[in-house]
């Protein structure tokens, strides 16, 4: 088949799936596996290039509503009549269906299946090596930081948070992307202050930023040196590559027990 994918998350489905060499455009901000780098870009994700994307010709399109203004995309293919499916993966469970309605969609069922066994295996040896934490410091995940959006309740960032013995602090907002406050977060008084900011590479963000922000000193996470930066393609995109992201955040916030998770490499 020829495919083309318009957002990083499914590229990433893609590779997982061994799909890779039947891609033949990406958007701009698709970087994983190196290779697709090589391939046409089609534009930023909510600007995609539809003439060129009808120019190669594609047996399917793969778009995600997990992107917030892709809809835009997804009327257009509907009137240029380009074959496509919409993923829209809102949770960790959610993002191994998608690997299954993918690989359905793309003649590739067996090896979905055999990757969304392995995923969902992963995630639950994580689950029962913090089940018994007691200690669960909070979170506090900026996705953007003017406006400010953080991830709420129905996200899967809550859950990583969750699953690697923490909370976010933000799981009481019943949305999947939360705007606020500089002064609400500071009441919050997170832990952790991890900066994951939507398709900005990690060393173009400075954690100081956040010293500069009004009364923001007196917080936990800033006193206790707890302020990271985090790398937007582990958190910020649904995909299988999240759990190298959670990996990385329990050996970061229970070292201990980060030291007997093993994680498949396949996901590291």
């Amino acid at each position: 088949m020829r495919l083309i994918s318009i957002c990083p998350s499914n590229t990433e489905i893609l590779a997982y799936l061994g799909l890779t060499d039947q891609l033949v455009g990406v958007d701009n901000y698709s970087d994983w596996p190196q290779k697709v780098k090589t391939l046409p870009q089609l534009g930023p994700d909510l600007k995609i290039d539809m003439d060129q994307v009808e120019k190669l010709q594609p047996d399917l399109v793969i778009a995600s509503l997990s992107v917030p203004g892709m809809e835009r995309n997804i009327e257009e293919l509907k009137k240029r009549r380009i074959p496509f499916i919409v993923t829209n993966p809102q949770s960790l469970t959610d993002i191994g269906h998608s690997l299954l309605e993918v690989g359905k969609q793309c003649g590739a069922s067996a090896q979905a299946e055999k990757m969304a066994s392995r995923y969902f295996a992963q995630l639950k040896l994580l689950q029962q090596a913090t089940s018994k934490l007691t200690s669960r410091p909070s979170l506090y995940w900026e996705w953007w930081p003017k406006p400010v959006f953080t991830p709420g309740k129905v996200n899967w960032l809550t859950e990583i948070s969750e699953i690697a013995g923490a909370r976010n602090v933000f799981s009481d907002q019943e949305t999947a992307s939360y705007q606020t406050n500089w002064e609400e977060i500071r009441i919050r008084k997170p832990d952790y202050i991890f900066l994951a900011w939507v398709g900005v590479q990690t060393e173009k963000i400075q954690p100081a930023v956040v010293n500069k922000r009004p009364g923001w000193a007196e917080l936990p996470a800033i006193q206790n040196g707890r302020v990271a930066v985090m790398e937007e393609y582990l958190y910020c995109r649904p995909s299988p590559r999240v759990l190298a992201g959670l990996d990385k955040l329990v050996k970061m916030i229970h070292p201990a027990v980060g030291k007997s998770i093993e994680l498949d490499p396949v996901f590291a």
